[in-house]
């Protein structure tokens, strides 16, 4: 089935391939969702001086000041109007046709066909559609609709109607019941950022994704990224082996290195050294020659380069020649499939050896979208394994007191689970790491001791004759009896 790309990659994922051509789509939604700029966007991104696109506007803005706030978006091309797209204001022929007998509608639609068989244009956008509603009772506009879809499937040219519906009305009005696709975007509250997404409803002939596409704006216009749990990670052949951690003493304790295209989880409260071991992981890996991915929620790039400089590691070249890919997600701006995309993108080509989420606490707080994170966590923590990446995931936990259940209920992730305590001894806070579970492989049981210094985070000997390290304090054996 041949299909009309809208220049919007993750859009066309979403669509299973793009939209049709011959069909009739409906981008329904409240005001404010940003109906208009897709359909302006799709029209810049695909048409041609050979095939344009056609934007109708019923009784909608005037076409001066449309044109005015599309000169704010990256895609608008000024040179393009006439060109490739083409404005055309409906109302003055929908007002004459208003008063007279017969089909009010009947000229709009019969120039609409003509377009379609004469021109020959790629697109064709009503906006708004809803507005017909003004001109004809629902009988005749279901006639009306069912006319123009039949006489637009012979054709090349796909159309889009715009309205500003409510999702009661996808289940009633003629406009959805007869509409070869729907695509429905909204508007919601959600602290601490509002969200826009939108949702593939209905898409004829297609294997499209279900449930809530992200989608912003800004100045490059819409962005969507497509829901991380509705895809299916393609996979790439895994390496056999263990890779080093890049943790001096950390081998040791899990014979012989991480096992290449595991997932690990380290846990450990604040200040314990998690961002250190991880960018001693990722710099063992840059040594190796491996491409590497850092995902951050609290330092940027500069601020990740700086610290790791500190402890003689040297990664601002590997960040420039794209060895190192550095994503930062400043705090209030997390979207669940924004960074699943960030994470799609960058691995796509199976090249990522090594990857850091820095770290899975903070994600869980700043997603605020409790209910879908377990399912969400598997299908990311899936993709990286399934890129061939070997990836270490850092999570925080309490300081001070019993450990809590590890990871909130999610550690059946992760193959690998490593845990970093204070510990009082002598009346002396230190640090301790123990392994928690590896899967399938062997590992040592003990509670080793580490330190923190100016060459980084060492592991150094077996802690002998402690209890209670799990509780709040850790007591010499012969002191708990």
């Amino acid at each position: 089935m041949e299909r009309l790309g809208t220049g919007i990659a993750e859009l066309d994922l979403a669509l299973g391939g793009g939209i049709p051509v011959g069909s009739l789509v409906v981008f329904a939604g409240g005001p404010g969702t940003g109906k208009t700029i897709l359909a302006q966007q799709i029209c810049f991104k695909t048409a041609t001086a050979e095939r344009k696109a056609v934007f109708y506007t019923t009784l909608a803005e005037p076409h001066a000041k449309l044109v005015r706030y599309l000169e704010g978006f990256e895609f608008f091309d000024a040179d393009g109007l006439d060109e490739r797209v083409e404005f055309v204001n409906l109302a003055d022929l929908l007002l004459e046709e208003q008063g007279k007998d017969g089909d009010p509608l009947g000229p709009m639609i019969s120039e609409i066909v003509r377009v379609c068989f004469e021109r020959k244009p790629c697109l064709i956008v009503i906006d708004s559609a809803k507005a017909l509603r003004d001109f004809v009772d629902e009988g005749a506009l279901r006639r009306v609709i069912y006319d123009l879809a039949g006489k637009v499937a012979h054709s090349d040219t796909v159309v889009l109607f715009l309205g500003e519906y409510s999702p009661d009305e996808l289940e009633s009005s003629p406009e959805f019941s007869l509409a070869d696709g729907i695509v429905y975007l909204a508007y919601e509250a959600h602290e601490p950022v509002d969200r826009r997404w939108l949702r593939v409803t209905k898409l004829r002939g297609s294997d499209h994704l279900g449930g809530k596409h992200s989608l912003e704006i800004d100045q490059t216009g819409i962005r969507v990224s497509a829901r991380l749990e509705s895809l299916a990670p393609v996979s790439f052949t895994l390496e056999n082996g263990r890779i080093p951690s890049g943790i001096p003493g950390l081998d040791e304790m899990i014979v012989g290195g991480i096992p290449a295209g595991d997932s690990t989880a380290l846990l450990g409260p604040s200040g314990s050294g998690k961002t250190i071991a991880a960018l001693q992981f990722v710099a063992q890996g840059l040594e190796s020659g491996d491409r590497c991915l850092y995902v951050s929620f609290q330092e940027d790039a500069n601020q990740l380069i700086k610290k790791a400089a500190s402890f003689g590691h040297h990664l601002a070249a590997a960040r420039d020649s794209g060895q190192l890919g550095i994503y930062h997600v400043p705090q209030g701006n997390l979207d669940l499939d924004v960074l699943g995309a960030a994470v799609r993108a960058a691995t796509a080509d199976g090249k990522v050896r090594r990857i850091v989420i820095d770290s899975l606490a903070e994600l869980v707080f700043a997603a605020r979208e409790a209910e879908r994170f377990p399912a969400y966590s598997r299908t990311l923590v899936g993709f990286m394994r399934a890129c061939g990446a070997t990836s270490l995931i850092t999570s925080e936990i309490a300081t001070l007191g019993p450990l809590s259940t590890p990871l909130g209920g999610l550690s059946f992730l992760f193959h690998n689970v490593i845990l970093l305590r204070y510990i009082e001894m002598d009346s002396e806070m230190r640090r301790a790491v123990n392994v928690l579970k590896m899967r399938d492989s062997d590992h040592e049981k003990g509670l080793r001791h580490y330190d923190i210094d100016g060459d980084g985070f060492a592991v150094g000997d077996k802690l002998e004759g402690l209890t209670g390290v799990l509780g709040w304090s850790a007591l010499r054996e012969h002191d708990s009896r």
